[in-house]
């Protein structure tokens, strides 16, 4: 199997604890068994003790994992201590509501640019510094940004995805209805609504069928 493609797996699974660990926090718990732990997330008490020795990361058998310290290793493994600063390409209704959502911040992550060849989305009345199109290479070069998100229709994506290549981005999470084609040093996520759906219904049906 790909050793990207384990890296990718393993890496959603401790985004998974660390939800189940926020959750267990907010209701007053100090510590979580592995089994409990694993019980919550969809996976073994096995997998979940593998995962964490894959970063380091130890615990007592008997006693289990303290969810503040278990916490705290995952937060430093993705940089939840500090503000990860992304920008966004596409001002439409997925594009506004992604700048509007509240979530992002509590997960310590900020979109702090947009980008929309619509004069009118300069005026709007967001929490973001809107920028026209032909700023995108500069304002991206002068502030290093390195991560984006593309929300413009699939028959603008490549060519944003191209621009934000060249000026240094080298990671995208793209919600446009186009596959991106990137070099290999830019990770980019196809995260495709549409076809997600399309896939869930099919599987429901087939289930109940």
């Amino acid at each position: 199997m790909c050793f990207f493609v384990v890296v990718k797996r393993n890496i959603n699974r401790l985004l998974q604890y660390r939800l189940v660990l926020i959750r267990l926090q907010e209701l007053g718990f100090d510590t979580v068994f592995s089994y409990s732990l694993g019980r919550e997330a969809g996976v073994t008490a096995e997998q979940v003790r593998r995962d964490f020795s894959d970063f380091g990361i130890k615990g007592n058998k008997k006693g289990g994992y303290n969810i503040d310290e278990l916490l705290s290793s995952l937060n430093k493994i993705f940089r939840k201590d500090e503000m990860q600063k992304v920008i966004l390409v596409g001002l439409g209704n997925i594009g506004t509501a992604l700048v509007q959502y509240k979530g992002f911040q509590r997960n310590m992550i900020h979109i702090e640019a947009a980008f929309d060849i619509d004069p009118v989305k300069y005026k709007k009345k967001l929490n973001v510094h809107v920028y026209p199109m032909d700023r995108l290479d500069a304002v991206v070069r002068k502030c290093g940004f390195k991560i984006a998100i593309i929300a413009v229709p699939g028959v603008a994506a490549q060519e944003v995805c191209d621009r934000l290549v060249d000026a240094g981005i080298t990671g995208i999470l793209n919600i446009s209805p186009k596959i991106l084609k990137a070099p290999k040093k830019v990770v980019v996520h196809n995260l495709q609504i549409g076809t997600a759906l399309e896939s869930l219904i099919y599987q429901a049906n087939l289930s109940s069928s």
